[in-house]
């Protein structure tokens, strides 16, 4: 698998961290969103999530550019789970290597936040007594205004 990637298939830690490791790094920080059995006081059961893939690709490529600026030794791998997925499992890895500790934490938290903002990915939970579509990504990418708000997420 490449740095970027939507998947139905189980994601791969080791996978998306081979993507991105080199020789001279230091850290190596990795984010995995796990599915979780509660949200909004309700039982989840399992979720959905659906993705137009070449544009959540994009997207990715967007955030690891945006990082790249701030971040210029840190490298991104993003990767997103789509259909159905069980409690428990991975819905996103995202991995940020870098020389060193700080940058690759700081990369890492810029993409979890960004992709929430801007990738074109729609989670759909199914929970005790009903079913609910939950608000994907909403900012236009080129608004400065998200963008730095996720920076300051990031930065904190």
């Amino acid at each position: 698998m490449g740095a970027f990637v939507v998947t139905g298939a189980p994601l791969d830690v080791a996978s998306a961290s081979a993507s991105v490791s080199a020789q001279g790094d230091g850290a190596v920080t990795t984010f995995v969103g796990l599915v979780r059995d509660h949200n909004a006081g309700r039982r989840v059961l399992w979720l959905e999530y659906e993705a137009y893939a070449p544009l959540a690709v994009k997207a990715f490529e967007q955030i690891a550019s945006e990082a790249r600026v701030r971040w210029t030794d840190a490298r991104l791998a993003i990767h997103h789970r789509t259909g159905r997925l069980e409690i428990g499992e991975a819905s996103v890895v995202i991995v940020a290597a870098s020389p060193h500790r700080a940058e690759a934490f700081a990369a890492c938290r810029y993409a979890i936040e960004r992709l929430k903002q801007i990738a074109p990915i729609w989670k759909h939970e199914h929970f005790e007594g009903g079913e609910v579509w939950i608000e994907g990504a909403t900012a236009d990418p080129a608004n400065d205004e998200a963008r730095l708000a996720a920076m300051e997420r990031a930065c904190t």
